[in-house]
């Protein structure tokens, strides 16, 4: 199916397909997504099929606001307040499911709880309320690939896999939506992203812990190797060798005889924050043996911006 731009007329047919079974493409705020009906198995397992995605990975399922969300979890006050804070918008909550939910096992990857979010989105939002169902939705784009920040590009990772790529334009945040637990006694951050940790802090009033690592898998974005180019990576790169392309950041690029991208000249972490995947993919076709990445602070959506590139370069 070939991209066509989000109209409402667009949207009512994308909804229509979905209702039918099919898979579609839409923008959010954070990346373009690949959704089917949450509660509907079998078109849920063409979404896993389209990704080449672990089972064992479960997705994010999208509603039009809080109201839908507490049909299908059971949030508590760390919750509702978070929500208040961030929704619309790019957070993503794991709560427990409720027994009547509907959700289908597949979406959940046989857990108890469910990651749901609200996205701010239009188009998003339209596809919504059009469809009238809950929408299972992780990244368009091939399993462990770089996330989508523009229908051209869920068209380069799929083809006509999906039904409809609706197109409302480059995503604004450019990174995922950051994912809290709170299906436990104390919120857990578990995927950095386009919410920075301190405002979920200053929104709870108190410090939240992070997963480690080798944590069990509760939601998208905590696979180790995730987000990557072809190309290989090299990170805090001080110098760009012969051969390699670079990935600058900042008002003082270092030397480069081949192409380079600059996330920010002016420091802009939202900025760079917007631009890393795109600009990830375009230097991944430049035909160069590396990326040479220049760093990156380390505090505000920089955190998210260096757990993306560190997934991205662990090795093959």
């Amino acid at each position: 199916m070939p991209v066509v731009p989000a109209t409402d007329e667009a949207i009512a047919q994308a909804a229509g397909a979905l209702a039918e079974g099919a898979i579609v493409a839409f923008p959010t705020e954070t990346v373009y997504g690949l959704g089917a009906d949450a509660r509907n198995g079998t078109a849920v397992a063409k979404i896993f099929a389209a990704k080449e995605r672990p089972r064992f990975n479960p997705l994010i399922v999208h509603v039009p606001d809080f109201a839908t969300a507490e049909t299908l979890v059971a949030f508590n006050d760390d919750a509702r307040t978070l929500a208040a804070a961030f929704w619309p918008g790019p957070l993503t909550l794991v709560a427990p499911k409720r027994k009547d939910c509907g959700i289908a096992d597949l979406v959940t990857a046989g857990l108890d709880s469910i990651a749901v979010r609200v996205p701010g989105h239009p188009v998003a939002q339209a596809l919504l309320k059009t469809a009238k169902c809950p929408i299972a939705a992780p990244s368009a784009n091939r399993s462990g690939r770089i996330s989508p920040t523009e229908a051209a590009h869920v068209a380069a990772e799929l083809g006509e896999t999906p039904a409809m790529i609706l197109d409302g334009g480059a995503c604004a945040r450019g990174l995922e939506s950051t994912v809290v637990s709170l299906a436990g006694a104390e919120p857990v951050l578990l995927r950095l992203g386009a919410v920075p940790r301190h405002e979920i802090e200053a929104a709870l009033s108190r410090p939240v812990a992070r997963a480690e690592d080798d944590a069990p898998i509760a939601s998208p974005g905590q696979l180790s190797r995730h987000y990557a180019p072809q190309t290989p990576l090299r990170l805090n790169a001080a110098d760009v060798q012969p051969g390699e392309v670079l990935l600058a950041f900042g008002p003082d690029p270092l030397p480069c005889d081949s192409k380079a991208i600059n996330l920010s000249r002016a420091g802009d972490l939202g900025e760079a924050a917007a631009k890393l995947f795109a600009s990830l993919r375009e230097l991944d076709e430049a035909g160069s043996f590396g990326i040479a990445v220049m760093p990156i602070p380390d505090e505000g959506l920089g955190e998210a911006i260096n757990d993306r590139l560190r997934r991205a370069a662990k090795a093959r």
